[in-house]
Order: structure tokens, then C-alpha cells, then sequence
């Protein structure tokens, strides 16, 4: 399949697909930090979505869209960011030149004003020890399969849940990656390698 992966400098669901002999390309409108430029698209996402994918699976920022940060809600202007952010969302979402769409953010303002998610899932649901919950909105595409044992159907995907290790203001606790802040931020906004490939291994 020819697929596109929007909103992705890391590459790394791009070079997961990539694995398993798909024309997967990154698009952003950054460099690349995946190593691999040859395979990314350094542009406007929103002028690409008509170049003949048969996929696309998207990572649009949530900084207006995210719960995360409600106190910043009400500062002035931050609704027009929230508007334009809504828009770039259903733009990605409701595009009908490409069959297959998947749109991964955290829990936010889009479920309730685009549409509701169709599945949440986490890093530790896919092997990796880390806890972020994660929304996937779907169009075409089947949930991702994972189970928390082995039986006779299925094998293992889940690893141990994350212990917190610290509490916040409020009193909530906390894992590593919910502790991520400023420049950190862009490590937790990368795909988990378990996440990428279960994608390509599912959807591919």
C-alpha cells in the first residue's frame, strides 16, 4: 500500500510499515528526526491528502485539543486555536480521497465536537512499560487487536502497567511519561515502538 503518515517527523510508525514492504511516507512540516528523509515529506500536510494514498494514518498536534492544561483555556485568542485545530482534525478525518484513516491523540475537545473515538489504548497494552492513554479514531480500519494473557486463541501483548512515581498538586499520581514537560514533551509525543508495530502488523 502507498501510505501516509501525517504529522510524523519521528518516522517511526513510517519505518515500522516500511518493514513490512509498504510505500509509507512520513509528511510534517519539520525535518524529519527518524533518519530516513528520502521517505518524508516536508510540507503542508493538507496539500498531499489528494496524491493517491491508500492510507493515511495521522498524528495531528494536540495542544488545543488535549484536556491536558485546562487553566490555559480561557486566555484570550485560545479559542480561535482550538477552532483551527477542531478544523485541521475533521479536515484529516473526514477526507474522502483516501479509503483507510486512522487519527491518534489523547483524549480531548474532538471526541465531544468531531466525534467520539473508537478505541483507547496504551503503550503497556503493546509491550512497552509505559502508560499514555491514547485515542484512535477510525475510518475502514479494525481496532487494534491485544490481550492481557495467553489462552487458546490469542497470545500475550500486555506488559506490566506502570507504577506512578509521583504525585501531583492535585493529588493525582503520576507515570513517567504524564511527568514529561517543555522540551521532553516531544518524547512523549512519539508513537511506542510496540504501538508502530502492531499498526503496521495489523493495518498493514
Amino acid at each position: 500500500m502507498k501510505i501516509l503518515l501525517a504529522c510524523e517527523e519521528s518516522q517511526r510508525v513510517t519505518k515500522a510499515f516500511r518493514d513490512k514492504g509498504h510505500e509509507a511516507y512520513s509528511c510534517d512540516i519539520v525535518d524529519c528526526t527518524g533518519g530516513f528523509p528520502k521517505w518524508h515529506i516536508k510540507d503542508d500536510v493538507l496539500k498531499h491528502l489528494t496524491d493517491g494514498w491508500d492510507m493515511m494514518i495521522a498524528f495531528p498536534p494536540c495542544t488545543y485539543l488535549s484536556y491536558a492544561a485546562n487553566g490555559y483555556w480561557k486566555r484570550k485568542g485560545r479559542v480561535f486555536d482550538r477552532l483551527q485545530a477542531l478544523h485541521f482534525f475533521a479536515t484529516l478525518l473526514e477526507c474522502d480521497c483516501i479509503d483507510k484513516i486512522a487519527i491518534e491523540n489523547p483524549l480531548g475537545c474532538a471526541d465531544i465536537i468531531v466525534r467520539k473515538h473508537d478505541q483507547i489504548i496504551n503503550p503497556y497494552f503493546f509491550g512497552d512499560p509505559h502508560q499514555k492513554r491514547t485515542c484512535l479514531w477510525l475510518k475502514n480500519l479494525p481496532k487494534l487487536v491485544h490481550t492481557k494473557s495467553n489462552d487458546l486463541f490469542s497470545t500475550l501483548t500486555h506488559c506490566e502497567k506502570p507504577l506512578p512515581i509521583y504525585t501531583d498538586k492535585s493529588g493525582k499520581k503520576r507515570t513517567f511519561t504524564e511527568s514529561l514537560s517543555g522540551r521532553q514533551q516531544n518524547i512523549r509525543s512519539k508513537t511506542f515502538p510496540g504501538i508502530a508495530e502492531a499498526m503496521a502488523q495489523q493495518w498493514g
